[in-house]
């Protein structure tokens, strides 16, 4: 039986990506569309940087950050909402590392790994990414210590390739009106 979602939150860190389209637009309206999932909780973001393609070379320049998430949603759960999001934005996956409208990569939970056919957790290849390290390092409390994940993001960039084909873009892209109550 797999487990949809648990009586307790958890923060969840994301990547997001986008280089078709109106970028920053496809951005913010991810964001907004994993706010309004009664299950997630958009808590903090990073700034927005324009980075280098990865990979396949031949395509326009991204835009990527990091989010924060809370959410009751197990991991896997998460990725499955996070993926539809992407086709409801118009993501079409038919060349690796190729183009995409918008790109969201589930990359660390707290407390959780899993290595499925579907899911990594902690991502795979978040660390040997300066596009994702950079707007991770952005919203990972520097406090932070019960689950490692800033010694990980503190050691990753000591040596980190990539840093030159990345420049701030802007420092806020969403405005973070939430759909969730104040409690």
């Amino acid at each position: 039986m797999t487990i949809h979602s648990t009586s307790e939150a958890s923060e969840a860190y994301i990547a997001l990506g986008a280089n078709l389209g109106d970028r920053e637009g496809t951005l913010k309206e991810a964001l907004n569309r994993l706010n309004q999932h009664a299950g997630i909780e958009v808590v903090r973001y990073s700034s927005v940087y324009e980075t280098e393609p990865v990979g396949y070379l031949d395509q326009p320049q991204f835009l990527n950050m990091a989010a924060v998430l809370r959410t009751t949603l197990a991991p896997e759960a998460l990725l499955h909402e996070m993926l539809d999001i992407e086709s409801q934005l118009g993501r079409v996956r038919d060349v690796r590392y190729g183009p995409r409208t918008v790109d969201l990569d589930l990359l660390w939970v707290e407390n959780q790994s899993f290595d499925t056919p579907d899911l990594t957790l902690p991502h795979p290849r978040m660390l040997e990414r300066a596009f994702v390290l950079i707007p991770l390092n952005d919203v990972v409390p520097q406090k932070e210590e019960s689950s490692g994940l800033r010694q990980f993001i503190t050691a990753a960039l000591q040596d980190i390739d990539g840093r030159e084909g990345i420049r701030l873009w802007t420092t806020n892209v969403w405005d973070g009106e939430s759909e969730h109550s104040e409690s």
